[in-house]
């Protein structure tokens, strides 16, 4: 098992982690008061979806190059707070475990049912779908995840053929 790199980093670390809960109990409490309203989850995944393209066009350098990509994708503080093992970082691809969820951790503390958690977590996953739609000759692929009760998410991003 991976070390709990935040705890190693200190009180930023914990903070920002306790700032993803925060975030993880709105989108739960949005999402909740929305269905009640009759509203089923596709609103969210639209939103969440726009919400990543919008951070892939601004916030991350353009580029078709995952060696110039990874860096950003996999800065030091997300590395912490979700305690991420980057598996591969090459030229063509971006393998990386989660071996925690700030996000899943907080609806586990909200008593939302696991099934549900399982399509919350897809749906905050559409935020780095959008990321990656916004880079052409990238490809996303999420794996087992720690929603569904596996012991790491498995984010893969892969550069496709020229």
């Amino acid at each position: 098992m991976i070390e709990n790199k935040c705890e190693n980093r200190g009180q930023h670390c914990e903070d920002m982690r306790a700032a993803f809960e925060h975030r993880a109990t709105w989108f739960y409490t949005l999402i909740n008061e929305a269905r009640k309203k009759g509203l089923d989850y596709d609103f969210a995944r639209e939103a969440i979806l726009a919400c990543g393209r919008f951070h892939g066009d601004h916030k991350y350098t353009k580029t078709d190059d995952l060696m110039v990509f990874a860096p950003e994708f996999a800065n030091q503080n997300v590395v912490d707070i979700f305690e991420m093992e980057v598996l591969r970082a090459d030229d063509k691809n971006l393998d990386i475990d989660f071996h925690y969820c700030p996000l899943v951790n907080a609806w586990k503390k909200l008593g939302v049912p696991e099934d549900e958690i399982a399509t919350l977590c897809d749906i905050a996953m559409d935020g780095d779908r959008g990321i990656i739609s916004t880079f052409p000759k990238f490809r996303f692929e999420l794996g087992e995840t720690i929603a569904k009760g596996d012991k790491v998410c498995q984010i893969r991003i892969s550069k496709t053929a020229e």
